[in-house]
């Protein structure tokens, strides 16, 4: 066989072997083995579920606590000024122009009856002289209403350097700058000695306060 048609044989037999390597199976495809499955898309994250907070319920405040009673009896006790009580004067002994001076409560509170009387005599200037010591504030007098305080007033006897008056003015001790209308009292004939007249402070009773 001539060079030539031998190598025309040869390439045709390549050519053919080709032809059937494409055509055929793999060698995987051959052994019946399984396609590999596309990996399953991966599902998304599931979305972690929120329980909703409650708003805070807001905190009441604490009422205001209630005011307790005092355990001191006279507290609410204040003064007794000339609104508080009435006013009256008694002649006691004419020789040494002595006057019976009397306060009652005519109100509906109780009220203290503090100190002296602040008495004044007629168109006079000044007032009477303290006699006496008062007691201090927390023994003051108590005066219920309807209840009377008592207080002996003196003109002293004529010593030719005082003068007569017809009647007098008073005003209580509050110990504050409360104004007050002065009650007046007639006391016909008093004689004022400008050295001996004098007032002593609040008692419970008649007796004592014209005998101090």
């Amino acid at each position: 066989m001539s060079t030539v048609r031998r190598t025309a044989v040869l390439l045709a037999s390549v050519s053919a072997l080709a032809a059937l390597t494409a055509c055929g199976p793999t060698g995987d495809d051959a052994a019946g083995g399984a396609t590999t499955p596309p990996a399953s898309p991966t599902k998304a994250a599931a979305t972690p579920s929120v329980t909703p907070t409650k708003a805070a319920t807001p905190t009441k405040p604490n009422p205001k606590p209630k005011p307790t009673a005092s355990t001191d009896p006279d507290y609410d006790v204040f003064p007794c000024s000339t609104f508080d009580v009435k006013f009256t004067a008694t002649l006691a002994d004419p020789t040494s122009s002595s006057y019976l001076l009397k306060v009652t409560n005519k109100g509906t509170k109780t009220c203290k009856v503090l100190g002296h009387p602040v008495v004044t005599f007629g168109d006079l200037d000044g007032h009477a002289t303290e006699r006496g010591k008062a007691p201090a504030i927390e023994d003051a007098i108590r005066l219920a209403p309807g209840e009377t305080a008592y207080a002996g007033l003196m003109g002293g006897a004529n010593d030719g350097k005082g003068k007569t008056v017809g009647s007098i003015a008073m005003t209580m001790s509050t110990e504050s700058d409360l104004k007050q209308t002065p009650l007046k009292a007639s006391t016909p004939g008093l004689y004022v000695s400008p050295d001996k007249n004098s007032v002593t402070a609040w008692m419970d009773n008649a007796e004592d306060a014209l005998s101090l």
